[in-house]
């Protein structure tokens, strides 16, 4: 799979790669291919504590981030 080929804004999990997921994030006429996550661990966002200090600690409510980083991708997946 070719993440160029990925249509915008749509996260695909790779399997088997260095990241766990991948997304060509679209913005303004801006094209850019992001990998993000941990392939070893798993997201448990149903323990709403482990929610509460994921969400906390990337400031994923008080700082909203661009569209066009890890960061960002990583608060909408939690």
């Amino acid at each position: 799979m070719n993440p160029r080929e990925l249509p915008c804004n749509s996260p695909r999990r790779t399997p088997g790669e260095a990241r766990k997921f991948v997304v060509r994030a679209c913005k303004d006429g801006q094209s850019k291919v992001i990998r993000y996550g941990d392939p070893k661990m798993t997201i448990k966002k149903s323990n709403p504590a482990r929610r509460r200090s994921f969400r906390a600690r990337h400031k994923c409510d008080s700082n909203p981030p661009n569209k066009l980083t890890a960061r960002a991708w990583s608060c909408k997946n939690w």
